[in-house]
């Protein structure tokens, strides 16, 4: 069998003494593993950088199989990662929580778009700590554990939105959340606008507080705690 797609490499780690094994973001493919032969050569390594987007070839004998990937490099973001400290850290927590939740080999194009866009937001230094935190909340929606954040869960209004409820998930109005917002979960208002704009350091942390929630809530996994990365990156955040 043998394909091939591009996507952004999440995750490489070394096997044996001159191979490695990467995970990928793929376009058509969804989460994707695969062998490199080499690829613990330093020529390679310096090709395998979380981060990078790469043209992929995949092949293997049966469909199940791990498979080996031959590698070409189409672009390459490890400069600009490492340059700013809170963008390796959002991408650190990005990579994690996608190899965490993403169930391997199911496409998952516009999941896979939005990613791109917020890496092209990460160069372009354009609103991409807005665009993190939908993306959180898009990746719990492609998962199936979507939040109802369009209408207060008591009163049915569509305005004037300021907390979640942790119980089910949706949104609740100010007038409804009297007497108990110490129960309930911000709201930031910037994750309800249709325009993307610079966030406060403490609406970026409601926000990642809110889709965290939900994740550790909702989503059964042998670990129900976040990812390090993703903890590490809202300390920073807080910081």
């Amino acid at each position: 069998m043998e394909w091939q797609d591009q996507g952004v490499l999440l995750n490489v780690r070394r096997h044996g003494e001159s191979a490695a094994i990467i995970e990928v973001f793929t376009e058509h493919h969804g989460r994707h593993a695969g062998l490199v032969r080499g690829g613990g050569s330093r020529k390679t390594a310096a090709l395998l950088q979380a981060g990078t987007q790469l043209s992929l070839t995949w092949r293997a004998r049966l469909e199940d199989q791990l498979g080996t990937f031959s590698v070409e490099l189409k672009y390459s973001r490890s400069a600009m990662l490492l340059s700013e400290r809170p963008k390796l850290y959002a991408f650190n927590a990005l990579s994690a929580m996608l190899t965490r939740y993403l169930p391997e080999r199911e496409p998952e194009q516009d999941l896979y778009y939005s990613c791109m866009d917020l890496l092209s937001r990460f160069e372009n230094n354009e609103n991409w700590q807005h665009k993190f935190c939908l993306f959180e909340l898009e990746l719990l929606g492609a998962l199936g554990y979507g939040i109802d954040l369009s209408e207060c869960a008591v009163s049915g209004q569509t305005y004037d939105l300021t907390y979640v409820s942790p119980k089910s998930g949706r949104a609740v109005g100010r007038e409804a959340a009297k007497g108990y917002e110490d129960r309930l979960l911000v709201y930031p208002a910037f994750l309800q606008s249709s325009e993307f704009r610079e966030i406060t350091g403490s609406e970026f942390q409601d926000a990642l507080k809110l889709s965290g929630y939900f994740f550790e809530k909702w989503i059964p996994t042998r670990q129900p705690r976040l990812p390090e990365a993703r903890q590490r990156f809202l300390e920073q955040v807080q910081r």
